[in-house]
């Protein structure tokens, strides 16, 4: 039996992995785990994991580190944390790619080899720790991605508008099913959870002529990448007004990569952009529209969406408040019920991940010269505390008692409330 055919909800937590190296322009490089200390806290971070009751971990690999230069690997590091999940017990989701490339990839994602390259790296890590690391997101919200470098020149390549957009999802597109073939040639029990951000409208919609676009453009990498981008498809027009060519259609027609899993990524308080008559926004990083929070019914519209659009079983794969502990664990009951009463609807959400274990920062740091606290967002479940010295203890807090207790609870019985006889196996 797979992982996502056991009757209980799994109940998973996130590490915050966001890598950006690169800094041609004078900007700070952004990783996530420098900056949260996890590399030098990583072995206690993911006992964190298990200790407050998570069978499964969101953690990404840091590509540009173990793959420093062409053809060469540096796996000292992650051999440890490899062993540290096998000891655990924990069943990690492998980040392979979250958001950036190795500094040696010039022009970075419209690399003309970067689909090879990011598939040889993949291929290599299944290969390397098949039976310890089997559950693989290939590309972590790949439509982001493409809008942050392709469409608003936020990050490398630094590419802008249509154009640019398209150039992106080209190569982000193959990328990821090169990845997922290169994996499942690898390692026979590889298992795959795609995870896009959720993008919802709301608002005066009708006063927008591209708001029906953005709602197509939501599911627009995951129709390209499951082989659903065909001559019926609403965004096909678009795409070969912008140089996406019939070679490009018959290659993803032909090469597809299907999840076992679709994972969503949802937050309450910015997942539903609103459209207001007479404010026009770019929608990018330094122009967002404003946000409504559509609370539980946003998160169960999309999780619908997706399971129905797909035909496969879905995965909260984020979410959280940013806030005080109160509303942190209003959003977790509430959410946490939300996903049960979808389940018991028969939509089938197989779990929940809270994103994320710890603290974080913001990612306009990485444009600042402002002070790394200044960027810090209480999210965790364990509050990031600087000491005198610099470092950033962990702090249980008590969202973490919480967490723990919704992760306890499922673990103890199945739907129809039988005591699920294999739920202290861990997924297989």
């Amino acid at each position: 039996m797979r992982w996502y055919d056991h009757p209980e909800l799994r109940f998973a937590v996130g590490i915050e992995d966001t890598f950006v190296p690169q800094t041609p322009f004078g900007e700070r490089p952004l990783d996530e785990y420098e900056m949260t200390q996890h590399y030098h806290f990583w072995h206690s971070d993911l006992g964190r994991v298990a200790e407050c009751g998570a069978e499964m971990v969101r953690w990404g690999i840091p590509w540009y580190r173990v793959n420093p230069e062409p053809g060469r690997y540096d796996w000292s590091w992650l051999d440890r944390v490899a062993e540290r999940f096998a000891e655990l017990g924990v069943t990690p989701i492998v980040d392979l790619m979250h958001y950036g490339t190795p500094t040696w990839l010039d022009n970075e994602f419209v690399n003309a080899r970067y689909p090879e390259a990011v598939a040889e790296y993949a291929g290599k890590v299944a290969e390397r720790y098949r039976g310890v690391l089997d559950v693989f997101t290939p590309l972590n919200e790949p439509l982001l991605n493409v809008m942050y470098c392709g469409e608003f020149g936020y990050w490398p390549p630094y590419l802008r508008g249509d154009d640019g957009f398209v150039q992106v999802l080209r190569n982000i597109g193959r990328g990821i099913v090169l990845t997922q073939q290169a994996v499942a040639a690898a390692s026979a029990d590889a298992t795959f959870v795609h995870v896009e951000a959720s993008f919802r409208f709301t608002g005066d919609l009708d006063d927008f002529a591209e708001a029906a676009h953005l709602q197509e453009r939501a599911f627009l990498v995951e129709d390209l990448v499951t082989g659903n981008v065909t001559a019926e498809h609403p965004l096909l027009p678009y795409l070969q007004r912008h140089r996406f060519g019939d070679e490009a259609l018959e290659w993803f027609q032909v090469n597809r990569a299907l999840p076992d899993v679709m994972g969503v990524n949802y937050y309450p308080a910015l997942s539903t952009e609103t459209f207001t008559k007479g404010e026009i926004h770019d929608g990018g990083p330094r122009d967002p529209r404003p946000r409504a929070n559509a609370w539980t019914e946003g998160l169960e519209d999309v999780l619908t969406r997706y399971a129905q659009r797909y035909g496969r079983p879905v995965f909260l794969t984020e979410t959280c408040f940013t806030g005080s502990y109160e509303e942190r664990i209003a959003w977790l009951d509430a959410s946490v019920a939300a996903v049960h009463s979808l389940r018991e609807r028969g939509v089938p959400v197989v779990g929940y991940t809270w994103w994320s274990l710890i603290d974080m920062y913001e990612w306009p740091y990485r444009d600042s010269t402002r002070d790394l606290d200044h960027f810090h967002l209480p999210m965790g479940l364990w509050d990031l505390v600087r000491d005198g010295a610099g470092v950033l203890q962990r702090v249980r807090n008590p969202v973490a008692d919480r967490y723990e207790q919704h992760a306890r609870a499922a673990r103890s019985a199945v739907p129809d409330g039988r005591v699920a006889e294999d739920s202290e196996a861990g997924a297989a």
